[in-house]
């Protein structure tokens, strides 16, 4: 029996003060995701249960109980007292995806400051553009991402300190510079900040089309969202060993690589390295993994490896598999349901909403290709795109929109309260997708409310086109974006990474273009194929069709700083 159990009961019965009641926390007390991540775990008897099992590329592995990250991330937060950090200061975790990150996320929390995660991968430029909007006081990271810290060093006056986790001491440090090793000690009581449900936590920067990147902020609320989500879609037990593929410096990596499991009590792996089909078949079957959750990109890089490859390792420890971060193609989910014997969920959401809004869900029917439902809680509905007037009406495309009282719903843009402001229409928060229902009240994406393609007066789905395309056998990746027509206005453009063993040529063109023809209509035909290597895609596996948009139509590319292969 799933945690949910009956969907249609939850919906009817709904109250968040069912994760209120399991969290025992009450209305109006204080709150702190910080404590509830370890302290708490530890008061209930699971001190010495594994709280994380981290591994790298070279095969160096670590183990952590809940006593581990409680004293460490104790140390963590009073070192930053030390350094001077208050209440509300903003600080940023600059490191892959090793234990400090996770355990560091903890202890910003406890002393109350704002976390602040960005990928690793990023560039001087792009961290000194979230560091100055963000006013950041203290950055902490690695030597080997230092060197873009002392580039803008000089732009930053009120970056006070840089932290550095893995320096040995030996050598001289750079301005500003401080070493510190969280396993060096063991603080056991630290006092905790009184942060309430409005206490800021996290900042999370996301990529707009054009503009600067925009800081959403979280509350020590969003908990009550995160828990509650984490065990109704994740269905996350006590006993089960959890993989959430994400980086924290995206937010799926903080709501459910971070604070959703750990205030389960879940044990949970964490892989630092690349991409490998191998590896991560190892990994599963290494750790006995029994709920995944990763992206629509990494599963269709894993169907690419081939179905002979899955059957190399043992992975009958998995039960529950979700997925996040782009829709979930049909083919995807068919697959998934072959090689794995399981079917992959698809979850909805996006950094502004800080936990899953809409989703598919253990026990209820998965219509493959489709988003679900919205979650117990949270009203969900479809407006249209010219009046912002609800759509009843089934079949019909409109833009998703969501009423904001869910828990983990954020708080606002870092000093940009015009453009959070506008994410709202006659009541409703405005995600920015476009949609349709059917007549069950599943979702259905159709595309970004900037991409969908308008080609003769006809709707042309970009996602519907990219499931199809890669039902071809020949296409291994694919990404559709519109194209000028002087006579249809726009017509489709795919751009098409293709299966070992093919090759571009005409023959290949006509015959994708046929396909499509065949299994949509004419109009959702691609007009002009391009052979790529691969797309560009963000660090998180996103595909920025933005990006290719925007070539297409001679746009400025906007903020690229999140591109995986820039």
């Amino acid at each position: 029996m799933s945690n949910i159990g009956s969907f249609d009961e939850r919906v009817r019965t709904f109250d968040w003060s069912i994760a209120e009641r399991e969290l025992e926390y009450t209305a109006g007390s204080g709150i702190n995701i910080g404590w509830y991540c370890a302290d708490r775990i530890c008061a209930k008897g699971g001190a010495q249960k594994l709280a994380l099992l981290w591994e790298n590329a070279q095969g160096e592995e670590k183990r952590f109980t809940y006593d581990d990250v409680r004293v460490y991330s104790n140390a963590v937060g009073a070192f930053l007292r030390r350094l001077g950090v208050e209440r509300g200061d903003r600080v940023c975790l600059f490191m892959d995806k090793v234990p400090e990150l996770y355990i560091g996320a903890v202890g910003v929390l406890k002393i109350g400051a704002i976390a602040q995660p960005l990928f690793s991968a990023f560039g001087d430029e792009s961290l000194h553009v979230r560091l100055e909007n963000a006013g950041t006081s203290v950055i902490v990271t690695q030597r080997k991402h230092a060197s873009k810290v002392r580039k803008i060093l000089d732009r930053l006056p009120q970056l006070r300190h840089v932290v550095i986790v893995d320096h040995d001491g030996a050598r001289a440090l750079k301005e500003r510079e401080v070493a510190f090793r969280m396993e060096a000690e063991r603080v056991e009581t630290l006092d905790l900040c009184p942060t309430t449900a409005e206490s800021p936590s996290l900042l999370h920067y996301t990529s707009g089309t054009t503009g600067m990147p925009k800081g959403v902020q979280h509350v020590h609320y969003s908990l009550v969202s995160q828990y509650l989500t984490a065990k109704w879609v994740l269905d996350l037990t006590e006993k089960d060993i959890y993989w959430c593929t994400a980086d924290p410096g995206w937010v799926t990596g903080t709501s459910y690589g971070i604070i959703a499991p750990w205030s389960l009590g879940v044990t949970q792996v964490v892989l630092d390295a690349g991409f490998s089909a191998e590896a991560w078949y190892r990994l599963i079957e290494k750790y006995r993994v029994t709920v995944w959750y990763s992206a629509p990109t990494a599963i269709r890089s894993l169907m690419k490896a081939g179905d002979e490859l899955v059957k190399q390792f043992d992975l009958s420890s998995l039960r529950h598999l979700i997925s996040v971060g782009e829709p979930l193609n049909a083919e995807a989910v068919v697959w998934s349901e072959r090689v794995f014997g399981l079917a992959f969920h698809d979850s909805y959401w996006q950094t502004e909403t800080g936990s899953i809004v809409i989703s598919n869900y253990p026990g209820l029917p998965i219509k493959a290709g489709s988003m679900g439902k919205p979650f117990p809680g949270v009203t969900a509905g479809l407006l249209d795109v010219q009046t912002f007037e609800p759509i009843t009406a089934p079949g019909v495309v409109g833009v998703i929109a969501l009423r904001p009282d869910w828990p983990a719903m954020m708080r606002g843009y870092w000093q940009n309260e015009a453009t959070y402001q506008a994410k709202f229409k006659n009541g409703w928060y405005m995600p920015g997708d476009r949609a349709r229902l059917d007549r069950e009240g599943y979702f259905w994406f159709v595309g970004r409310d900037d991409d969908v393609i308008n080609t003769a007066g006809h709707l042309v789905s970009p996602f519907e086109v990219e499931s199809a395309l890669l039902e071809h056998p020949a296409v291994a990746e694919s990404a559709v974006v519109s194209k000028p027509d002087p006579i249809n206005m726009e017509v489709v453009k795919a751009f098409v990474a293709l299966k070992p063993g093919f090759s571009p040529s005409d023959e290949l063109e006509l015959d994708i273009m046929n396909f499509i023809r065949k299994k949509l209509s004419p109009l959702a035909m691609p007009q002009a194929i391009e052979y790529v290597a691969s797309l560009p895609k963000t660090r998180s596996g996103k595909i920025m069709r933005r990006l290719l948009h925007a070539k297409e139509w001679g746009e400025d590319l906007g903020d690229t700083s999140t591109i995986e292969n820039d």
